[in-house]
């Protein structure tokens, strides 16, 4: 008989909730959706909690969480979870850093890829019944400049792809010494030397205070014209607003966000 109760939320895998069965000590509870109001009626009879990215473990939850003892977060950032006021609640809190590694890195060069050859705008007209070969004839990756913001696991693997495809990949991550010597060749440099030389820009930070706006109207203003910028991370790292007005005035080629 199961004695522990584990409440799982957004669409865990179906593979995850049969390993937590399997152990016979813990009960799954699965709801893909449920609303703010059910989730408090059902938080304080379970002592596990796993999310994913849409639910909000906040310090309301957690106090009427009075069972909880652990928080499971199944992927990378931990920003939708009130980690202070789970550790005074005496809850622990967990992530899963490497399970989204190599799906995240790939799907970042697939956005490379499409917004290099503008194939999402060749398909919308292609749907109209369009055939605008030389309107949407793209540029090739090979040669050109990526800068990686961030070289944590995400961004080491997408930097490597990218060295792969023949790309000049630097790099900038304020917790890696410059001067250290990287097995995978990788160039180590600042942050405005990104901004500067890179045809594409990649974003691999969590948010933070000092990561929040790290693009806006100012760095953008010293970016190559005609730079384009990718964000897989978290929304708030590249001010929005700023980044529309310049693909309005074309200081920015593209953009493509999956945050």
């Amino acid at each position: 008989m199961a004695g522990y109760r584990v409440l799982l939320l957004d669409g865990i895998d179906p593979a995850g909730i049969d390993i937590i069965r399997a152990t016979n000590v813990i009960e799954p509870i699965v709801h893909d959706k449920i609303s703010p109001d059910q989730l408090l009626g059902l938080i304080g009879d379970v002592d596990g909690l796993i999310v994913r990215s849409g639910t909000a473990v906040d310090r309301e939850l957690i106090q009427n969480a009075k069972r909880l003892r652990v928080v499971g977060r199944a992927g990378v950032g931990v920003d939708n979870v009130d980690v202070d006021a789970a550790t005074e609640h005496g809850v622990l809190v967990m992530n899963s850093p490497g399970g989204s590694t190599t799906t995240t890195a790939e799907h970042t060069v697939a956005m490379l890829f499409a917004m290099a050859r503008n194939i999402p705008q060749a398909y919308k007209t292609l749907q109209s019944h369009k055939w605008e070969k030389s309107k949407f004839k793209g540029i090739e990756l090979a040669g050109k400049t990526l800068g990686v913001i961030g070289l944590g696991r995400i961004g080491s693997e997408v930097a490597r792809k990218c060295q792969a495809m023949a790309m000049n990949v630097i790099a900038y991550d304020p917790y890696i010494n410059p001067d250290a010597h990287l097995s995978s060749g990788l160039e180590l440099v600042d942050l405005q030397r990104i901004f500067e030389q890179a045809d594409f820009i990649t974003v691999h930070v969590p948010l933070s205070e000092s990561t929040r706006n790290l693009i806006d109207k100012r760095t953008i203003a010293h970016m190559k014209d005609g730079v384009r910028i990718l964000n897989c991370a978290r929304g708030g790292i590249v001010n929005e607003s700023d980044l529309y007005a310049a693909l309005k005035s074309g200081k920015v080629a593209g953009a493509a966000f999956d945050v």
